[in-house]
């Protein structure tokens, strides 16, 4: 089965969707431990009443202990007195109990609620499991495939970003032992004094290396999010790394910001021409 991620932003956290059996159904991480939105799995059994489908499941005698067992063993703040009269309850027609009851009355940690534009309700993953086989056996079959491909996708990335850092560090290293410098005749930047003297030290590393401060670069390209150095490459980062250290060392020696600037261009022009070179043959 193919997969298809989609991201977006859920407060701070990285949410995340797969398709599964042809729904799309949302991930996301809290305190470190995988949560499943199983709002979104509700609505393969029912599409308009995923709330009512989830109501269901979570009054009935066998979840509610499931439920409780999972917090006594995760869950040191779990009130076990709710959670007794609400296992004496379950099984009755007049028992009605929804994951918001559940959540405040027994502290519970497994479900979470949550509002807004990536709303619903979410389960610790082995809760979710067991909610999408009362759903369908079929369905969690391919959840589960699903979410360890997900976690082989991260686990992947995790790896290129060790390989890509082990990669800086072998680059950087040669910036500073190349004996063979060779320097381009730069486009000096022209800057006036007055338009210096209030720039962030930020802006100064900007002029630096790309030849434009933050707010340029943004009414440059309204249309993109985020900043100049979300879309630099990674000489461009190892270049704006070293700036910052040479910098703070200019700053702490008293030099004034024109005079840094000037020093810091060129220091950017001899970096980044090493750097193009080197991106040109294989990394070791």
């Amino acid at each position: 089965m193919r997969v298809s991620v989609i991201k977006g932003e859920f407060k701070e956290k990285l949410m995340e969707k797969v398709i599964v059996l042809n729904k799309e159904v949302g991930f996301y991480q809290y305190h470190n431990e995988e949560y499943i939105c199983i709002t979104d799995i509700a609505k393969y059994k029912d599409p308009d009443r995923s709330d009512y489908v989830i109501q269901n499941w979570i009054r009935s005698r066998n979840t509610v202990e499931f439920l409780g067992i999972w917090e006594q063993i995760n869950n040191p703040s779990f009130n076990p007195i709710e959670f007794d009269g609400f296992r004496k309850q379950a099984g009755l027609n007049s028992f009605i109990l929804t994951a918001k009851q559940w959540i405040e009355k027994t502290r519970a940690i497994g479900i979470i609620s949550k509002s807004g534009r990536y709303g619903g309700t979410y389960a610790h993953k082995d809760i979710a499991f067991e909610f999408a086989s009362w759903i369908s056996v079929e369905f969690k079959l391919y959840l589960i495939k699903e979410f360890q491909r997900l976690k082989e996708d991260e686990s992947e990335k995790k790896s290129l970003g060790w390989s890509i850092k082990r990669n800086l560090a072998s680059i950087n290293y040669r910036i500073h032992t190349d004996a063979i410098k060779k320097h381009l005749i730069p486009e000096k930047i022209s800057r006036n004094e007055k338009n210096i003297i209030y720039a962030t030290e930020a802006d100064i590393l900007n002029l630096a290396l790309f030849g434009m401060t933050a707010k340029e670069w943004r009414d440059k390209n309204p249309s993109s999010d985020g900043n100049i150095r979300d879309y630099s490459d990674i000489s461009q980062l190892v270049c704006l790394s070293n700036l910052e250290n040479i910098n703070a060392l200019f700053i702490k020696e008293g030099v004034d910001k024109l005079k840094r600037l000037e020093k810091l261009n060129n220091i950017a022009i001899e970096q980044m021409t090493l750097l193009t070179k080197e991106n040109t043959k294989r990394l070791r």
